[in-house]
């Protein structure tokens, strides 16, 4: 068993302000997590006039601790993947949403939980899995072609040497098979330049690139957002925190997309697409923490905040 789900909130006021506008309406919460800001968000609502929080998590733990903390409250549980929400709401006879929240971070608790596999500090099992399901990074350490360990190192870790790691990788695992976080985390460590260890730990950005593949995870977000966006009412709102550079690439190049307009070649005398955009950006640049929040929460550090308007269908 883990220990207790604990996971602090990160821009719990700002994320929920922007997305909330009626305490009658539908909204969800695409990662619930531990469930701070579904609680923030919750407590605005009014059940009695059709107030509704959709709370979604892959993470059965993430799912138990969030029911107990929101218990009581107007909330829907469903454990399944945020790339589902229209089949989702489908299911629940839910037509458009007033407004969705996502904080893609790992939760502290997947990172402090030694037995989830998520983390290079101590040693466990290799398993990554958000839901505890499917493919294990230890699959993909011991199974993985070479090609594919050092694509997946340099395009999710944005390692500069993945191409020694993977290779370091393969040939550990000739003599037996890769099993724990440790045993990675020595490999990675020995497969680098002495200066670049000692700059910072060099195990981060390979465990980050593992863990998006084992849970799919930049695919699964722009299908969510895409899918998201459509379910919004006209007027509804989109926020997103994200804590690296690859999610908030794809956060930021779909909002602009949805505010794109028409898209005929700039010698054309007139518009003949009829493209119009059907987003606003309420946040021009991303909100980050506080100097305050980041001192009390250093994991917080990287958070940006991107927030989109629905303005046609």
């Amino acid at each position: 068993m883990g220990i207790e789900f604990s996971h602090i909130p990160v821009m719990l006021k700002e994320t929920v302000d922007d997305a909330f506008g009626d305490k009658s309406g539908v909204y969800a919460d695409l990662t619930t997590g531990g469930g701070g800001h579904s609680l923030e968000l919750a407590k605005r609502l009014d059940p009695k006039t059709g107030g509704r929080l959709i709370c979604f998590d892959t993470d059965p733990e993430a799912i138990n601790a969030a029911k107990k903390r929101l218990e009581g409250m107007p909330v829907t549980f469903v454990r399944s993947n945020f790339r589902r929400i229209s089949e989702v709401l489908d299911e629940l006879g839910i037509d458009l949403l007033d407004g969705i929240i996502a904080d893609l971070g790992v939760s502290s608790h997947q990172l402090d939980d030694a037995e989830r596999g998520f983390s290079f500090h101590n040693d466990a099992p290799l398993d990554m899995r958000m839901s505890g399901e499917g493919l294990s990074a230890r699959d993909v350490v011991n199974e993985y072609e070479l090609s594919d360990l050092q694509r997946i190192l340099y395009e999710f870790g944005e390692e500069k040497f993945a191409a020694k790691i993977a290779r370091g990788i393969v040939n550990s695992r000739e003599k037996a098979p890769i099993e724990t976080t440790g045993q990675l985390a020595e490999i990675i460590k020995e497969s680098v330049p002495a200066a670049y260890r000692r700059e910072k730990n060099p195990c981060r950005k390979s465990f980050q690139a593992i863990r998006i593949e084992v849970n799919d995870e930049l695919n699964a977000l722009s299908e969510a957002l895409e899918k998201g966006f459509e379910r919004l009412k006209i007027g509804g709102k989109m926020s997103v925190i994200t804590f690296h550079s690859l999610e908030d690439r794809i956060v930021k190049n779909t909002f602009r997309d949805f505010c794109t307009g028409c898209t005929c070649p700039p010698e054309f005398p007139v518009c003949v697409c009829g493209k119009l955009p059907r987003g606003e950006l309420v946040t021009k640049k991303p909100t980050v923490p506080s100097e305050k929040e980041v001192s009390e929460n250093p994991r917080s550090r990287s958070a940006k905040l991107r927030v989109i308007q629905k303005i046609r269908t």
